[in-house]
C-alpha cells in the first residue's frame, strides 16, 4: 500500500510540475518574441538570425546547452555526499533558473532554482543546504572566471579597464574567502556578531578546498569555455571574423552584468551589456544588437531545453524506481 501511495504521489506531482514548466515556458517565449520585435525595430533584419549561417548557429546553441550540463555537474559537487541530488534534478534546476532569469527581476531565479530542486523526486534537501551550495557555487564560479577576466583586460581596450577591474576584484575577493576559510569568522568585526560568525563558518565549511571543489571547478571552467565557444560560433554565424578575444570580453562583461539585482532581469542586463561591449569594440550597430538578441534567444532556448530534459529525466527515473519496487 505504501509503494502504491508513493507511486501515485509521484504521478500526482507531474501535472503540477508541468503546469509550472508551461507557465515558465510561456514567459520565456514571450521574451524571445520581444527579442524578435526589438531586432526588427532597431536593425534592418526582420529577426536576429535572419542572415546567420544555420550550421554555426546550431553549433553555438549546442555549446550553450552543454554549458548548462557542465554547470549542473559542477553545482552537484557542493552538496554533502549523502545529500547529493542526481544530475537530472541539478540540470532541471539550472535550466529553469536560467530561463526564468530572462523575465524575473531581483535575482528571483534563485527561488526558482531552489523550488525546482526541492519539488523533484529524490534525496530530501533542506533549505539551508541548498542555499549554502548556491553561495559556494557562486564563489567558485567567480574564482574560475578570474583567468578569463584577466585575459579580457589584457586584450581589450582602455574603455573596459574600469569595469573589468571591478570584475577581477570581485573574483579575487571570492578567492580570498575560499582560501581564508574559517579564519574569516575570527576577524574582530565578524566575531562580534554571532549570526555573522555562524554564517561564515557554515560557508567556509561548505566551500572547503577538497577534491570535490577541484572537480566542481573543472566543470565550471568547462561551462565558461563552452559559453565562450558558443558566443564565438554565433559571432561567426553573423559574419564577424573569428576572434576569441571578442568572445571572452563579451562573456566577462555580460556575466558581470547578469549578477546585478536590477529590475530588468539578468538576461536583459546581459543582452544590453553584450550589445554595448560589441559596439564599443568597433562592430556595427546592427551586428552588436543582432548578436546580443540572438545570444539571449539561444541561451534562453538552451535553458528551456535543459529544464525540460532534466524534469523529464527525473520524473521517468522516479516512475521506473517505483515500478521496480
Amino acid at each position: 500500500m505504501t509503494q502504491v501511495s508513493a507511486s501515485l504521489g509521484v504521478v500526482g506531482q507531474v501535472p503540477y510540475g508541468w503546469r509550472k514548466v508551461a507557465a515558465g515556458t510561456a514567459l520565456c517565449l514571450l521574451t524571445l518574441a520581444t527579442c524578435v520585435l526589438v531586432a526588427r525595430r532597431l536593425t534592418n533584419a526582420s529577426w536576429p538570425l535572419e542572415h546567420a549561417e544555420l550550421g554555426l548557429v546550431l553549433l553555438g546553441g549546442s555549446a550553450y546547452l552543454v554549458s548548462f550540463g557542465l554547470r549542473a555537474l559542477g553545482w552537484r559537487q557542493f552538496f554533502p555526499s549523502r545529500q547529493r541530488p542526481d544530475c537530472a534534478r541539478c540540470l532541471a534546476s539550472c535550466g529553469a533558473a536560467a530561463a526564468s532569469g530572462a523575465v524575473l527581476p531581483f535575482r528571483l531565479d534563485y527561488l526558482v532554482k531552489i523550488t525546482v530542486l526541492r519539488r523533484l523526486h529524490g534525496v530530501r534537501l533542506d533549505l539551508e543546504t541548498i542555499v549554502l551550495s548556491i553561495v559556494t557555487l557562486g564563489m567558485v564560479d567567480a574564482v574560475v572566471m578570474l583567468p578569463l577576466a584577466i585575459a579580457a583586460i589584457t586584450t581589450s581596450g582602455v574603455v573596459f579597464i574600469a569595469p573589468l577591474t571591478v570584475v577581477i576584484l570581485f573574483c579575487v575577493c571570492c578567492l580570498g574567502v575560499l582560501v581564508a576559510g574559517p579564519r574569516l569568522a575570527r576577524l574582530p568585526l565578524v566575531h562580534r556578531s554571532r549570526r555573522a560568525t555562524t554564517v561564515l563558518e557554515r560557508v567556509a565549511e561548505s566551500s572547503a578546498v577538497t577534491r570535490s571543489t577541484f572537480v566542481a571547478g573543472a566543470f565550471l571552467l568547462g561551462c565558461w569555455w563552452s559559453r565562450a565557444l558558443g558566443s564565438t560560433f554565433l559571432l561567426m554565424a553573423l559574419g564577424t571574423p573569428f576572434s576569441p578575444m571578442l568572445a571572452v570580453v563579451v562573456l566577462c562583461m555580460a556575466g558581470a552584468a547578469s549578477i546585478l539585482p536590477i529590475t530588468s532581469g539578468g538576461a536583459v542586463a546581459g543582452m544590453g551589456a553584450t550589445a554595448g561591449v560589441l559596439f564599443a569594440l568597433g562592430l556595427s550597430k546592427d551586428v552588436a544588437i543582432n548578436f546580443s538578441l540572438a545570444s539571449g534567444l539561444l541561451i534562453t532556448t538552451a535553458a528551456l531545453t535543459a529544464a525540460v530534459v532534466g524534469i523529464t529525466w527525473s520524473v521517468l527515473r522516479a516512475l521506473s524506481k517505483d515500478a521496480v519496487s
